[in-house]
C-alpha cells in the first residue's frame, strides 16, 4: 500500500496531547496515532451507519400490534434461551 504525505497544523493543546499519548506508550509516534484516529472514526461510522438502517427499518415496518406484556414475555423468553435469566 502506498503512503502519502500530509501536512497538518495542529494546536499547542493538540500536540501537547499527543505527545503525551506517546509518552504513555500508547503510540509510538504522531503519525500512528493519526492513522488510529482515522480507523476508530471509519469503524464508529460504520456502526453508525449500522443503526440508522434498523433505525429506518423499524420505522418503515410500522405500528406493531403487540402489547408491552406479550413484548415482555418475548425478552425474558430469549434471555431464558441465553441463559442469561
Amino acid at each position: 500500500m502506498a503512503t502519502i504525505r500530509k501536512t497538518i497544523t495542529l494546536t499547542d493543546l493538540q500536540d501537547q496531547w499527543i505527545k503525551s499519548r506517546i509518552a504513555a506508550g500508547h503510540f509510538t509516534n504522531d503519525s500512528e496515532y493519526i492513522r488510529d484516529l482515522i480507523r476508530r472514526d471509519r469503524e464508529r461510522r460504520v456502526d453508525f451507519e449500522s443503526l440508522q438502517a434498523a433505525v429506518q427499518a423499524g420505522i418503515d415496518s410500522g405500528p406493531s400490534e403487540k402489547t408491552v406484556p406479550s413484548i415482555m414475555e418475548e425478552v425474558e423468553a430469549r434471555l431464558r434461551n441465553d441463559g442469561r435469566l
